[in-house]
């Protein structure tokens, strides 16, 4: 009698364990979809930012032939695309840490080519080179095409983060080292329109 007790406990604690670890598998199975898809859509960003960065150098290119054209603004898009190319995130590691490095290089390439844009209006000859409003106007797109993909890319990652971080998937997704990933947010002052001094 007590033997088969003994056996039964046994076996219903194997079953237990075994309920567990296919719950447990069954969670983690669902975390990776979701991981793979946030950084595919890393990917369609990163690739979007690489477009802005090779349209920007051929502006770089068609204003450095404009005469007398204002050095300081060019070096600071030139320096800024430079910062912009050169910050790069591991799609396995997409932290808000990480991100919002990634988003302060690539926002100051954005401050930069709208001071650029804004002196721009001093060179009439610029005004007038079909190659430069063609490059400006595929930048203007390019900004859409940003903000589209960091939108999905809010979106997927809300929607990883949104299943790691209820219970009890959280403890699955911390013993499996997943993080929340990050966003990108609106960069702070960009509803302002920069400021030029032309008084000098």
């Amino acid at each position: 009698m007590k033997k088969g007790c003994l056996i039964g406990g046994i076996v219903g604690l194997l079953a237990l364990v075994v309920i567990g670890v296919l719950w447990g598998v069954g969670i983690y199975n669902g975390i990776i979809p979701l991981d793979n898809a946030v950084k595919g859509q890393w990917g369609n960003v990163e690739t979007a930012y690489q477009k802005r960065a090779d349209l920007t150098e051929q502006l770089v290119q068609t204003v450095k032939g404009a005469k007398d054209f204002e050095q300081e603004t060019l070096t600071q898009v030139i320096e800024a695309r430079s910062k912009a190319t050169q910050t790069t995130i591991d799609p396995t590691n997409l932290t808000p840490e990480n991100i919002a490095q990634f988003q302060q290089a690539q926002d100051g390439l954005s401050s930069a080519l709208s001071r650029l844009m804004v002196v721009v209006e001093r060179y009439p000859e610029l005004k007038a080179n079909q190659n430069f409003l063609n490059l400006q106007t595929s930048l203007e797109s390019m900004a859409d095409e940003i903000r589209f993909e960091q939108r999905k890319f809010n979106d997927t990652a809300q929607g990883y983060n949104n299943y790691i971080q209820k219970v009890p998937n959280n403890m699955i997704a911390n013993f499996g080292g997943f993080e929340d990933k990050g966003y990108f947010k609106a960069a702070e002052g960009a509803d302002k329109a920069p400021t030029i001094d032309f008084s000098n």
